[in-house]
């Protein structure tokens, strides 16, 4: 299965954020990494497509008085999820390789 760049980029995030892959952590995780705002509609549509496709599970959280009473939403990545970031790896090893990262200078 080919990953958007987004895809990529948040199965990634979730992968390297474990337990605490919940929606706020994964937005910061993302902006820092692109460099810009990743806005919050973007995240939860971009999400809802890798839930779709098998590549995410949700699970709801306990309830806290610090939330008010709401509970965060946690991501992780499946087994199915985890295969397509190794072909994706596997794909742009394979684009790069024989090409030092010095090409550019």
């Amino acid at each position: 299965m080919e990953l958007t760049k987004t895809e990529e980029i948040l199965l990634i995030s979730i992968w390297r954020l474990k337990d605490e892959a919940y929606g706020v952590k994964i937005r910061q995780y993302v902006s820092l990494f692109i460099n810009k705002e990743f806005s919050y509609g973007n995240l939860y549509s971009a999400l809802k497509q890798l839930k779709m496709k098998g590549l995410v599970t949700k699970t709801v959280g306990e309830s806290t008085q610090r939330r008010r009473g709401r509970r965060k939403i946690y991501y992780n990545i499946t087994p199915a999820g985890m295969e397509a970031l190794k072909l994706s790896r596997d794909m742009y090893d394979m684009l790069w390789d024989g090409i030092s990262k010095y090409a550019f200078d």
